[in-house]
This record gives structure tokens, C-alpha cells and sequence, in this order.
């Protein structure tokens, strides 16, 4: 198994390309302030999945997990930051709560995961 067959990173990798789509077309003051720090958030998640794949021991691996995790909620902080300020528009804002809530849930599987038999 190839890291990129992990639903999670992938659900993680399109969340940060839809965001990271979304503050392209902020004004300059929003993208430098609220844009920057959401999408090196939402990039984040993928990045430490990434990581933790990349590393020798499943504690090493969970505890790249486990910042990936907390780099989602982050996003989620972001996001409404962002819907708050009216720099996304209602619908974009709500599928993209759903899909960090599925990413949520299918992180937290696969930490569960991490160590028992057929993870890597």
C-alpha cells in the first residue's frame, strides 16, 4: 500500500487544493492575514500524514497523526474566521465543514490503525 491510497490523505490533499483555490481570489489584505495562515493549516494536514508515513516506528507515525489532527481543527478555525470576515461564500464554507468532518473521522480510524496488522 502507497500512501496515496489512503482515503484520508486523500480527502486531506483536496481539502487543501480547495482552499488553497478559494483564497487565490482574496484581496491581498485578506489572503496575507486569515488566507495565509488557513491554507499553510489546511496544507498541513496532508504534509504531516505524509510525514508520519514516511517514518520507521507507528509511535513516530501517530504522533505525526496526532499534529495532522489538530492542524484540521486549525482549519476549521480558519474557516469560520473566514466565513466570519464574509471571505467565503455559504456554500463553499459548508461542504468544505463536511468534508473535514469526514477527514475527522477517517484520521481517527486510521490512527486507531496505525500498529496493528495490514496498516503499511
Amino acid at each position: 500500500m502507497k500512501l496515496e491510497d489512503l482515503q484520508v490523505y486523500q480527502l486531506a490533499m483536496n481539502v487543501g487544493e480547495r482552499v488553497w483555490e478559494i483564497v487565490l481570489e482574496w484581496d491581498y489584505f485578506a489572503k496575507d492575514t486569515v488566507g495565509k495562515q488557513l491554507v499553510k493549516a489546511a496544507d498541513s494536514v496532508a504534509a504531516n500524514l505524509s510525514e508520519g508515513w514516511g517514518r520507521y516506528y507507528y509511535k513516530e507515525n501517530k504522533q505525526f497523526c496526532y499534529y495532522s489532527r489538530g492542524s484540521l481543527q486549525e482549519t476549521l478555525t480558519w474557516l469560520r474566521k473566514a466565513q466570519n470576515r464574509g471571505l467565503i461564500v455559504v456554500g463553499s464554507f459548508e461542504s468544505l465543514i463536511k468534508d473535514i468532518n469526514i477527514t475527522s473521522v477517517k484520521l481517527n480510524n486510521y490512527i486507531s490503525s496505525i500498529g496493528k496488522k495490514h496498516t503499511q
